[in-house]
């Protein structure tokens, strides 16, 4: 099971229809909405700062999500997909987006909608992510317009992939 910690007067609440693998960590002021699920190795650690997760989230093995103490928080949209190892510090993503495996997202930069940051990427603090782009490279720099069919490919496959995913788990 989880480890889901109170610290300092706050316990994490989640919605319906979520699944924490064993050993992910949430902790503190973090706030989780429906259908969403938080992989193995995954730490959302509100104890600073809060943590908020939109509906149908998947947030994917290793990643780290953390804030400033007093400075910043996370802000995750809805339809969201987190990658493999990423880290995100005290920034907000968007609706409808994909941060890819390994990226760094840092304090008060804000993932705009249906955007993608590529693998590997970093974001630095205070970059604003023009919605429906793709971000790459370090820093991070826009490279391209994200299509709607790649939103439908990419962005809506890979959360509704993790909502099947999940429910192999809850057997």
């Amino acid at each position: 099971m989880a480890l889901i910690k109170s610290v300092r007067g706050f316990t994490p609440v989640y919605g319906e229809n979520c699944y924490f693998a064993d050993n992910a960590v949430i902790v503190g002021d973090v706030v989780i909405g429906d259908g969403c699920s938080i992989w193995f190795n995954t730490v959302l650690r509100g104890d600073v700062n809060s943590i908020r997760v939109g509906n149908k989230v998947n947030i994917q093995d290793g990643a780290v999500l953390h804030t400033l103490y007093q400075k910043s928080v996370v802000e995750i949209g809805n339809n969201v997909s987190i990658g493999h190892n990423v880290v995100i510090h005290g920034a907000k993503i968007c609706d409808n987006s994909l941060i890819g495996m390994g990226a760094i997202v840092l304090d008060h930069a804000v993932v705009g909608e249906n955007s993608i940051i590529a693998a590997g990427a970093v974001v630095l603090t205070g970059t604003v992510v023009e919605s429906g782009s793709l971000y790459a490279g370090t820093p991070a720099k826009r490279v391209k317009a994200v299509s709607p069919e790649q939103t439908r490919e990419m962005i809506e496959r890979i959360a509704d992939n993790y909502l099947m995913y999940a429910s192999w788990f809850k057997e």
